[in-house]
């Protein structure tokens, strides 16, 4: 390159060293030097507005030019990232990474390139970099700004906040209206200046890398959110527009969408003149293939919609590069255009893989500073700071490895950032500092009115500025070795709409932050009581840690979400809340008498009365007999269940407020589920008793007591035994229901629930994967359609009664198969393996009987059966109805919730099956408390509270956190001991494996390894037909 001028560039504009950076194709190396003559000058103008020369050689390829932006801004992951300008015949393109620049740029000294973003991820927390995030960020101003982005005034009015939080920080009336008078940030602003402040009043000591991942929190969820439209018509001459996306090719008519292709369902694309063509994958009830045809203005619209479409599907749905086509000998047909560069996948392994190293940067138009990584191995990105005053930035030498946990790998000096806030009261805060992880993805939400769900949640944190945004959660460390807020923004679960990823992979199980050595780790251990029974007390508190956040589920969250709106009527209000707060009360006092007692048995206070204290008997017998007080009110709990379900049927706005709420992030289960904690919670209280008195010899002082609790215990679950069967039967029917479309009366008195899985149907067109539901009166099965919410689309049903079951291997050379012949009609199924096919073959002979001994046939569950028997789903599995993907979601109350990540969704993609006593197993082994987590590659463990419940590991920063970071769906995993050539040498440790993901887990001690073994194993190892047949009487039938 030519010599710099004497001016401000980009990077040192954004506070960045001097260097080449990282191209965004040959990672790891400075642009080399080009042959291709000498450089030019080209103006490239950024996402911030300004204009920069960039210097590339003429006739190099389009990718040197990217290439030589992405250094000068240091940008990692450039490849989200093109170069677009007006060529000479007036039309918008993308500057061809492959042909030479001076062939495209007929007009180098005149034309300007804009830097702007190609390709938006489905979910924005794929995103590594905090400086990529600010760019996209800067995207969406833009695109607001410019009324590409449509959306409600409420969305524009959130995102305008998120926005001004990021550049002046927390809110203040009169300088929030002179920012706003100043900084026009979409057309006709002045009508929504009460309601922006009125949001951005709430985003109290937010960050601007938490605003600018808020921001893209809610834009994601727009309709129009990376959308850019091109005119054309359809064969009927109608207007229309088209656009590409991550999923696929969709329609709209004006600013709202019509239609869409999914990739999946996109055999080939192409253009003829000017005719774009999209051929379809061959219908469910034709042989024909099905060819669309969209008319646009010229050929050259047409092609260049057609290249960009090729480069998105590439993207996206590619693992790499694609290789170039041999050229021709004599001559060439149609066009040699490809993609070139990474990519999705091959960047976030790069991101993954490679080291970063700290560097800060400066915002445009926001006085607060931030730091990024770039390129040494850190686990940690410290991230910027939320006011005005600038950072006091101090090294501290690393005497004392206990107190700093995590900032830096270095063992020689840590960096510890600490900033001084002068708020209303006169005595200074300490801001709590942002770190950010490298995590990949999460469940979306669908829906352009998120507004109201969005600030919800900023409200329950809007004056806690040492718990952070509901994104965060705190980690202590300080420079004097006292404790500091630290928020730790983690990604949420990930989902693209149409294309659900599969629930194998979790956001925290991706990266690795936080990381501790092991000698580090070694130091901190304290010295704890040896008897078993101190930790099986232990557990008593782990445990009821959680239920306590359970309870607060229903006492706090979802009563402030039901007192916003008069939806709830008020008999529901008092049914639910007044059993639920004295619950809650009475727990929060009990736990604080365990922690006091498990003090004195540590010898923490009052070392003379240690050895009286060494016993948790007493403790658990008072509080039990206390909680006999509340056996009226848990009967309730099935009225009130009942009650809500159908208050939610009869009221289209509850409806709404409850699926609402399901979406919050507190709301890690399903919310009827909660309703059922209680009952759950005194059969732990029974279990942790009877391994006491199992521990125990009869002479032990603690034992008395120890067995008159679990008596008591014993007696309470006997009077509630049945009220909790069948409020488990009623809330799981409630849960299929909202999995499974096209059934009107699954929920019916009598009908219990067996089975659910997945299973392969033998059909014309050989094997088709099914998810089968198995209850005491029929059987059906479904397909997972195409629409937001990723419900399955039953099929078909088999009545039980008279229903016989045929092994069938050898009839249809088959493995693992039987075939199943109801009244009026015969189907073949097939398992993954032996055992698999076993279960499904003894719950259904065993429901069978059930249906015979009922008396005859049951009614129809479908909304409208198949004709003569024959099954609809002779066609591929993702060949379901357009009307899936052409219903507009523009109005929120016409969607249903994402639901990529329940049981049923996880059976899907693991292929497997669970029973109703798998989930009443799971039901019982519950569990709580710290693990250290380890990748299969990474040196270091980290420190997380675990959760174990609903066949799913969630993981916490602490236990004080309200909501997980990340979850784990066990089912389909293995459960096994590192071997020695793991070489992990640390005792305790236990490793989960799925294909190629590895995980290890280690224990703090011998109990509570033992105890985890035992109930990851319960949601690993899933119940046999035999075992269920045993405990037919206690459990349903």
């Amino acid at each position: 390159m030519g010599e710099t001028e004497q001016q401000q560039t980009a990077a040192s504009r954004l506070g960045a060293p001097e260097s080449a950076g990282i191209s965004t194709l040959e990672h790891g190396t400075k642009p080399p030097l080009s042959p291709q003559g000498k450089s030019f000058p080209f103006k490239v103008q950024m996402l911030d507005d300004t204009q920069e020369m960039i210097e590339a050689p003429l006739r190099a390829p389009g990718k040197a030019l990217l290439d030589a932006v992405c250094s000068h801004l240091n940008l990692v992951e450039g490849d989200y990232f093109g170069l677009e300008f007006q060529d000479h015949r007036k039309i918008m393109v993308w500057l061809d990474l492959l042909k030479p620049i001076i062939k495209q740029v007929r007009r180098p000294k005149t034309t300007v390139l804009k830097f702007v973003v190609k390709f938006f991820p489905p979910d924005h927390t794929q995103l590594q970099e905090e400086l990529t995030r600010y760019l996209f960020a800067l995207q969406v101003k833009q695109d607001l700004a410019q009324g590409k982005l449509t959306c409600n005034e409420s969305s524009a009015a959130l995102l305008i906040s998120h926005i001004v939080q990021s550049e002046i920080g927390d809110f203040d009336e009169a300088v929030d209206r002179e920012h706003l008078s100043k900084n026009a940030y979409m057309p006709q602003q002045e009508a929504l200046e009460e309601k922006i402040m009125e949001y951005h009043r709430n985003h109290f000591g937010q960050t601007p890398a938490e605003s600018d991942f808020q921001l893209l929190e809610v834009g994601r969820r727009l309709e129009m959110y990376g959308i850019r439209l091109h005119p054309a018509k359809d064969r009927e001459g109608t207007k229309i527009n088209l656009a590409v996306a991550n999923t696929g090719i969709l329609v709209f008519q004006g600013h709202t969408k019509i239609n869409g292709f999914n990739w999946a369902k996109v055999r080939k694309m192409s253009f003829k003149r000017k005719r774009f063509l999209i051929k379809l994958r061959p219908d469910a009830n034709s042989s024909y293939q099905d060819t669309l045809e969209f008319m646009m203005a010229s050929r050259d619209f047409c092609k260049s919609f057609w290249k960009i479409c090729v480069e998105y599907h590439a993207f996206f749905r590619l693992f790499e590069e694609p290789k170039p086509k041999p050229k021709p000998v004599l001559f060439s047909r149609g066009s040699s255009f490809r993609f070139s560069g990474r990519t999705q996948k091959q960047v976030l392994d790069y991101v993954k893989e490679g080291g970063h190293k700290k560097v800060q940067f400066e915002r445009k138009h926001s006085k607060l500073c931030s730091i990024r990584s770039l390129s040494t191995p850190s686990s940690d990105q410290i991230s910027e700071v939320p006011k005005q005053q600038s950072p006091k930035i101090t090294l501290v030498p690393c005497s004392q490895p206990d107190e700093v946990q995590s900032l830096s790998p270095c063992k020689e000096e840590k960096l510890v950032t600490e900033v001084l806030v002068q708020h209303k009261s006169p005595s200074p805060k300490k801001v709590p500092l942002e770190k950010k992880s490298n995590e990949g993805t999460h469940l979306t939400i669908d829906g352009e009115e998120a507004a109201k769900d969005h600030i919800q949640q900023n409200m329950k944190n809007a004056h806690q500025p040492s718990t952070g945004s509901p994104h965060l959660s705190e980690l202590s460390i300080n420079s004097q070795g006292g404790t500091t807020g630290l928020n730790s923004t983690l990604s949420p679960n990930l989902s693209p709409d149409g294309k659900p990823s599969s629930p194998l992979i979790s956001p925290l199980l991706n990266e690795s932050i936080c990381i501790r050595t092991d000698d580090e780790e070694d130091s901190r251990k304290k010295r704890f009581p040896t008897d078993k029974a101190y930790y099986i007390s232990k557990e008593v508190s782990a445990t009821e840690c959680t239920y306590l956040k359970d309870l607060e589920v229903i006492t706090v969250w979802f009563q402030n979400a039901a007192n916003k709106d008069d939806s709830m009527p008020e008999q529901l209000k008092n049914l639910i809340f007044s059993n639920f707060d004295p619950l809650h009360k009475f727990h929060s006092s009990f736990i604080k008498e365990v922690d006091q007692r498990l003090a004195l048995w540590e010898g923490r206070s009052n070392s003379h009365m240690k050895s009286e204290n060494q016993k948790i008997g007493d403790v658990m017998l008072k509080n039990i007999q206390g909680m006999k007080q509340f056996t009226s009110n848990l009967q309730k709990h099935y009225e009130a269940l009942m009650e809500l379900e159908k208050a939610i049927k009869n009221s289209r706005k509850l409806d709404v407020i409850c699926r609402d709420f399901e979406q919050e992030k507190v709301c890690y289960l399903p919310l009827n589920m909660f309703l059922l904690r209680p009952l759950h919670r005194l059969m732990h209280y029974k279990q942790i008793m009877e391994r006491l008195c199992k521990h125990y010899s009869p002479n032990n002082v603690d034992f008395r007591d120890t067995r008159a609790a679990l008596a008591e215990i014993s007696e309470m679950l006997a009077q509630l035994h049945g009220t909790m069967i069948k409020m488990e039967n009623f809330q799981k029917l409630q849960e299929l229901k909202k999995d499974v479309t096209g059934i009107d009366n699954l929920v019916i008195p009598g009908r219990e629930f067996i089975r659910l899985g997945s299973l392969s149907k033998l059909s014309g067109k050989g094997l088709q994967q099914r998810m089968f539901f198995l209850f005491n009166d029929a059987l059906l099965y479904t397909s997972r359609g195409l629409t937001s919410s990723n419900q399955f689309k039953i099929h078909g049903q088999l009545p039980l009664f008279n229903m016989t079951v045929e092994e069938s291997d050898d009839e249809w050379g088959v493995p693992h198969c039987i075939t199943l012949r109801s009244q009026n009609q015969a189907i073949v199924v097939a398992a993954s393996s032996q055992p698999e096919i076993e279960k499904w073959s003894e719950d259904i002979q065993m429901a069978i009987g059930l249906a015979e001994k009922s008396g005859g046939p049951v009614p129809e569950l479908m909304a409208s059966s198949p004709p003569d028997g024959k099954s609809p789903d002779e066609g591929p599995a993702d060949q379901e109805s357009e009307d899936d993907l052409s219903a507009s979601r523009s109005s929120l109350e016409r969607q249903s919730p994402h639901r990529g990540n329940t049981t049923v969704h996880v059976c899907w993609h693991r292929n497997t099956s669970v029973s109703v006593i798998d989930f009443s197993v799971a039901v019982e082994n519950q569990l709580s408390g710290n693990l250290l987590r380890k990748f299969k590659n990474s040196n270091g463990w980290q420190k997380l509270w675990v959760v174990f419940t609903n066949f799913c590991l969630f993981f916490y920063k602490s236990h004080q956190d309200s909501h997980p970071l990340a979850s784990l769906p066990l089912l389909g995993y293995s459960l096994t001991i590192p071997s020695e050539s793991e070489n992990i040498h640390k005792d305790y440790v236990f490793k989960l494996h799925f294909k190629s993901h590895v995980y290890y887990f280690r224990a703090e001690n011998e109990y509570t390894f033992e105890r985890w073994m035992e109930v990851i194993r319960s949601a690993t190892d899933c119940a046999s037909g035999s075992r269920l047949l045993r405990h037919k009487e206690s459990h349903l039938y």
